[in-house]
């Protein structure tokens, strides 16, 4: 277990302060995700502060620049980062966690109950694209996030069609992705220029605001 002061001090590059309720659903949080990982493949990284540093560092970074309400739709949420992590900043979320993997939504809901967040989440199967062709989330949320980033030519078209006017989109992405994100988000997305993440070369926060028109 990694004591409220080393949590402090490891996010501490990313200007996070965290009340001890919020370090205590960090720890939980932590400890879930270590122990399940010894079954089934949630992440790469071992290392319980590698963790929090890479996951819940970077994810929380958002909390920096943005004020997230309402609800978020997280996309392709896998360990539930940034979605079910940000929660820790803002407990007030509705969020959706789109996760089609049963064993990882099986996680997602297990840290939602031992977090006390669980009438806060909503964990659903579908794929975004098949979120998007049945409507379930057309023009619904407030925001959007996704961290595991791939196919943006068709994530950020669908991912749009899912938030309200002037709904915010967030992505964690390379440099590289960052490119591919402006050409990809051109008739749908108008872009904020991108935060740096601390401790990162590469990485970077990418946020949105959906245009109110469409071509």
């Amino acid at each position: 277990m990694v004591s409220e002061s080393r949590v402090q001090e490891l996010l501490s590059p990313f200007g996070l302060q965290l009340a001890s309720e919020q370090i205590g659903r960090l720890s939980t949080y932590l400890d879930l995700l270590l122990r399940w990982n010894e079954k089934i493949n949630l992440t790469a990284i071992r290392s319980a502060e590698e963790c929090i540093t890479r996951h819940f560092g970077e994810s929380l970074y958002l909390a920096r620049f943005a004020e997230l309400r309402g609800g978020l739709l997280d996309i392709g949420s896998g360990a539930g980062f940034p979605g079910l992590a940000l929660m820790i900043a803002f407990p007030q979320l509705q969020v959706t966690l789109l996760e089609p993997v049963a064993k990882k939504r099986a996680f997602l809901k297990e840290v939602a109950r031992l977090c006390e967040l669980l009438q806060s989440v909503e964990i659903r199967p579908e794929r975004l694209d098949e979120f998007v062709l049945f409507g379930i989330g057309s023009a619904q949320f407030d925001g959007a996030s996704s961290r595991a980033v791939g196919q943006l030519r068709e994530l950020i078209p669908k991912a749009a069609r899912c938030l309200k006017p002037s709904g915010s989109l967030f992505l964690w992405l390379s440099q590289d992705q960052g490119r591919a994100a402006l050409a990809a988000g051109r008739n749908w997305i108008d872009w904020t220029d991108p935060v740096p993440i601390p401790l990162s070369d590469r990485r970077q926060i990418w946020r949105g605001i959906k245009l109110s028109y469409e071509f």
